[in-house]
């Protein structure tokens, strides 16, 4: 057992600190220790909680649980998605347990789904622990590419439809994706009707940094919004994304959710897509300046 899991498992109990939420922690009683370990880019562990079922942790932050993945999963694919009127071709940047692309897949119009996570060690242990979430990776449209999202980007003009950047928090291998010159490459890699949807943290944690975020994605998209999900083992309850958008606002969605495909959803509905981008008066400042 290494070091870190020593300190944080007290009496059965898994503890989340961290110094980006400073003063609040979330613990979670853990059955069993399923995996521990290092990939290449950070510490990895797979447990088994009492109430939230299988749980990743990447350098001591919660990632995924079976019990709410769901919420997240669910509004961070299909805003985008259903805010473009014929997507094709998406990419996916990040979302290595491959909840997001079992999500994209329930569109029929989707033909290519382009995955690119820097870390093939949380695919690898995903496939193995976490097959609630990586089922995604076997839809035939799927492929994957082992590399750093910012250098994927670089370069490509005008493909893709959708993009969905389910990154960690900004800091480690995750910090280029918050940067501008990421967002100009994006723009650049987007159709002309393009949507991005961005992981962009908690409204009750980081008003500094979603502003910072927002303003510079303004000086590169003519539309920017901050939507939100709730899910009780993030920090705070609840985090949010930026749709920054080509073809103007995505609160609405323009197609309707026709097929089964989308039976299955326990969270995202075309109410809660509108619904979920009315921000709190508190929160206005940060979000709309």
């Amino acid at each position: 057992m290494e070091k870190g899991m020593q300190w944080r498992l007290v009496d059965g109990w898994f503890t989340e600190i961290n110094e980006q939420w400073p003063g609040i922690a979330l613990s979670l009683k853990v059955r069993k220790i399923l995996h521990e370990g290092r990939t290449q880019y950070q510490k990895l562990e797979i447990v088994e909680t009492e109430t939230f079922g299988r749980m990743m942790i990447l350098d001591d932050c919660i990632q995924i649980t079976e019990r709410d993945e769901f919420a997240y999963q669910e509004m961070i694919a299909h805003i985008p998605l259903f805010a473009h009127p014929h997507p094709r071709r998406v990419l996916v940047i990040g979302g290595g347990d491959g909840g997001v692309l079992r999500e994209v897949a329930r569109h029929h119009t989707v033909e290519e789904i382009d995955i690119c996570e820097i870390d093939e060690g949380v695919i690898e242990q995903s496939k193995e622990w976490l097959p609630y979430a990586a089922v995604g990776f076997r839809d035939p449209r799927v492929r994957v590419h082992v590399a750093d999202g910012a250098a994927f980007v670089k370069g490509k003009e005008n493909y893709y439809d959708v993009a969905i950047i389910d990154s960690s928090d900004p800091e480690g291998p995750a910090h280029v994706l918050f940067e501008e010159p990421f967002y100009r490459d994006l723009f650049s890699a987007l159709t002309a009707d393009g949507v991005a949807c961005s992981q962009c943290e908690s409204l009750w944690l980081h008003g500094d940094l979603i502003q910072r975020i927002m303003s510079m994605s303004r000086h590169i998209f003519p539309s920017v919004q901050y939507t939100f999900t709730t899910i009780p083992t993030y920090p705070s309850g609840q985090i949010g994304f930026m749709l920054s958008s080509k073809r103007g606002d995505c609160s609405k969605p323009v197609r309707p959710m026709a097929g089964d495909t989308f039976e299955e959803l326990r969270y995202y509905t075309q109410e809660i897509h509108s619904a979920s981008f009315v921000v709190p008066r508190f929160a206005k400042p940060f979000t709309e300046a």
